[in-house]
């Protein structure tokens, strides 16, 4: 995983504190980062995943 490149692209964004599902999806195939991966920093970094579609995060 990545985490700097992950960071830099949640920031850039805005996204510091929650993400909509479809939006880490979109941003995961847009950034070439796996879903676990994105998922996992999310984890790590106390970013919440809401509306998941199914069941990754």
């Amino acid at each position: 995983m990545d985490a700097n490149k992950i960071e830099q692209i949640l920031k850039e964004m805005g996204i510091t504190t929650e993400i909509r599902c479809p939006e880490a999806f979109s941003i995961a195939e847009k950034h070439g980062i796996s879903r676990a991966d994105l998922g996992a920093y999310c984890t790590e970094h106390g970013v919440k995943i809401r509306g998941c579609q199914l069941g990754c995060f």
